[in-house]
């Protein structure tokens, strides 16, 4: 199968699909951080290159930092960033539109966010990380186009639960950081494998 995983630059997901035998690149406009196929560059002109349905699987993760709710002291109605948010919703969706015209399948990760309120994309499948062997917590929405919900692997909940609140939501506690961003963007290793077990034969 040939696989995009776009705004990915730890290559976490793509080696997942690597490691099936699957043709897998990732993209991003950062360098990954991990060898192998890798485009540095613009997702959409990216994309705009291949033909229609040129990829079985496209994953992208696009930034969500004016879409989450989390944000919405500072993006939401009534908030002076608030048409940031509308910006970032139409260009979120304008890539989503695209990403089905370049590909079979497609899943978009964002936290729990505004997307299905404010655009055409679907309602998102929530997972979190216990759900795949990781004793943590971290909501995560996959908006999902022709292709299945994951399903979990290894559920870890309830030994999850015997630690404390800030050790099981270690990236909502960690320090202020240069690199914070990009520890709280990465894939799970057991999700990303999840997806490569699952959507690699669809």
């Amino acid at each position: 199968m040939k696989v995009l995983v776009g705004c990915e630059y730890s290559g976490r997901v793509r080696d997942a699909f690597i490691a099936l035998g699957h043709d897998a690149i990732s993209c991003d406009l950062l360098p990954s951080d991990a060898p192998g196929p890798h485009h540095q560059g613009d997702i959409v002109e990216y994309l705009e290159r291949h033909e229609d349905g040129f990829f079985d699987v496209i994953i992208i993760h696009p930034e969500c930092t004016k879409l989450c709710v989390s944000g919405n002291s500072t993006y939401g109605l009534g908030m002076p960033k608030h048409q940031m948010r509308i910006d970032s919703a139409k260009w979120t969706e304008s890539l989503w539109n695209l990403c089905k015209r370049k590909g079979n399948g497609v899943a978009l990760e964002n936290p729990v966010g505004v997307l299905a309120r404010l655009t055409s994309i679907p309602k998102a499948n929530y997972v979190q990380p216990y759900q795949f062997g990781h004793m943590e917590q971290k909501k995560t929405g996959l908006h999902l186009h022709n292709l299945s919900p994951l399903r979990e692997t290894h559920n870890v909940y309830e030994e999850m639960m015997k630690l404390p609140k800030n050790v099981r939501e270690r990236l909502h506690y960690l320090p202020p950081s240069a690199d914070r961003w990009k520890i709280r963007s990465t894939t799970y290793a057991g999700i990303a494998a999840a997806m490569a077990q699952q959507w690699g034969g669809q």
